[in-house]
C-alpha cells in the first residue's frame, strides 16, 4: 500500500509540473537531490563504519554483555510474555543497545530477528502479539544516548558543534520511550478489561 502511495505522489507531481510548465525545475531538483543523496551516503558510511567498529570492539571487550545484563531485567519486565532464555530476548536487547548508540541501521536486523522469534512464540499467527506491539513501540521511540547518524549529518553540513544535540536527544528519546511504553500498557490493559 505504501508503494502505491509513493508512486501516486510521484506521478501526480510530474503531471502537476507538466501542467504548470515547471518540468525544468523538477528535473533540476531530481538531479541535485540524487547528487546530495550520494554525498550524504558517503559521509554516513565513514561515521557508521566507525561506530559499528566501536560496537564490535565493545562486543569483544564484553561491554555489550554488561549492557545486556543491565537491560535484561528491564526487558523481562517490559516483555513478560517471553520465556526466560528465549532467543527473542537476546535480539531485543541487541536491538535496544544498537538504538541507544544511534545505530538504527544496525538495530534493524536485530529487530527483524526479534519479530520472527516473537511470531514463532505467537504460533505464527498473522495477528500481532502483545510483545510484538510493545517491541514496535519501543523500537520506534528508541531511547538514544549517542545520536551517531544525526551527528554525522551535522558534520557533513558543516555544523560548528555537531555533538551539542546529545543532551536534548537523550531527553527527547527518553520521553518518547516512556510515552510509548505507557501508551502501549494503557491500550493493553484497556483491551483486557473489554475482554473480561
Amino acid at each position: 500500500m505504501v508503494n502505491v502511495i509513493w508512486v501516486s505522489l510521484f506521478f501526480i507531481g510530474f503531471i502537476f509540473a507538466a501542467i504548470n510548465g515547471t518540468m525544468t525545475e523538477v528535473n533540476e531538483a531530481i538531479f541535485s537531490g540524487a547528487k546530495e543523496a550520494v554525498v550524504i551516503c558517503i559521509g554516513l558510511i565513514s561515521v557508521l563504519t566507525f561506530w559499528l567498529g566501536m560496537m564490535r570492539i565493545a562486543e569483544l571487550a564484553g561491554i555489550l554483555k554488561i549492557v545486556s545484563k543491565w537491560l535484561h531485567p528491564v526487558v523481562s519486565r517490559i516483555f513478560p510474555d517471553i520465556p526466560q532464555g528465549h532467543p527473542a530476548q537476546g535480539y531485543i536487547v541487541s536491538n535496544m543497545s544498537a538504538n541507544m548508540f544511534g545505530l538504527g541501521n544496525a538495530a534493524t536486523p536485530m529487530g527483524i530477528k526479534a519479530m520472527k522469534e516473537l511470531k514463532k512464540l505467537n504460533h505464527d499467527k498473522d495477528e500481532a502479539s502483545r510483545s510484538m506491539v510493545t517491541l514496535l513501540a519501543i523500537n520506534t521511540a528508541s531511547l538514544t544516548l549517542i545520536p551517531t547518524t544525526v551527528i554525522a549529518l551535522r558534520i557533513e553540513y558543516g555544523s560548528v558543534a555537531p555533538a551539542e544535540i546529545v543532551v536534548t536527544t537523550i531527553l527527547a528519546t527518553a520521553c518518547s520511550t516512556i510515552g510509548a511504553v505507557l501508551i502501549d500498557r494503557f491500550f493493553y490493559y484497556r483491551r483486557l478489561k473489554k475482554g473480561t
